[in-house]
C-alpha cells in the first residue's frame, strides 16, 4: 500500500486567503479584507475593509472614472448616445413602416376576395366596394380604393389599392391586391343537373 503525505498545515499569516483549507484556492483581494490577520504580513489594526488592488487600480479607485491622460470622461456615453440616436430611431421607424405595409397588404388580400366574392353573386346584398370595406379594418378601409368587375363573363376581377401611411418622410407607398372569381354558370339555374 501506498500512502501519501498529508497536507502541509496553513502558515500562521494566512494573508489575503481564506483560514478554511477547503476554501484555499479563492485568492480574492478584498474579499478577506476586513478579517483581521494574524502574523507578520497584512496587518490591519483598524479592522477595516480595504479597497482592492491590482493591475488598473489606483489609490483613488471609486472616485470617478479617469482616462490615461487624467481628464474625466464624465458625459461622454450622453453625447455619443445623442449622436447615435437619429439612427436608432430611424430604423425603428423603418420596421413601423414595413409592419404596416405587411398588414395593409393582408387586409388588402382580404378585401379584394370579399369584393370579388360579392360581384359573383347573381342577386348581391352589398355591392362589391361596400364588401371590400367591411372586410378590412377601418384605418386600411378608409384609405383603400376599390373596383371589381361584374359578371356575366367567366371571371370577375376586383382589384384593391391600399395606402401605407408615411412615417418617415418620402417613405410612403400603395399595396395593391387582385382576387379573382369565377361567375356562376348560367345555365345551372334552379333545379341544377
Amino acid at each position: 500500500m501506498v500512502f501519501s503525505a498529508p497536507d502541509p498545515p496553513l502558515p500562521v499569516s494566512w494573508g489575503a486567503s481564506p483560514p478554511n483549507p477547503l476554501l484555499r484556492g479563492l485568492r480574492q483581494p478584498g474579499l478577506w479584507a476586513g478579517v483581521p490577520q494574524g502574523g507578520t504580513g497584512g496587518h490591519n489594526p483598524d479592522h477595516r475593509p480595504q479597497p482592492p488592488r491590482g493591475p488598473g487600480r489606483s489609490p483613488g479607485f471609486g472616485k470617478g472614472r479617469v482616462r490615461g491622460n487624467n481628464t474625466p470622461d464624465h458625459g461622454s456615453v450622453s453625447v455619443e448616445f445623442l449622436g447615435f440616436l437619429p439612427v436608432l430611431l430611424a430604423v425603428a421607424l423603418a420596421a413601423i413602416t414595413l409592419g404596416l405595409a405587411a398588414f395593409a397588404a393582408q387586409q388588402a388580400t382580404t378585401g379584394a376576395r370579399a369584393a370579388a366574392r360579392t360581384a359573383t353573386l347573381d342577386e348581391p346584398r352589398t355591392g362589391p366596394e361596400a364588401a371590400a370595406r367591411s372586410a378590412m379594418t377601418g384605418w386600411v378601409g378608409d384609405r383603400a380604393t376599390v373596383s371589381a368587375g361584374r359578371c356575366p363573363g367567366q371571371n370577375v376581377t376586383a382589384t384593391v389599392t391600399v395606402t401605407v401611411p408615411a412615417l418617415l418622410p418620402g417613405t410612403g407607398f400603395h399595396v395593391t391586391r387582385h382576387a379573382t372569381m369565377p361567375c356562376p354558370d348560367p345555365g345551372l339555374g334552379e333545379g341544377g343537373p
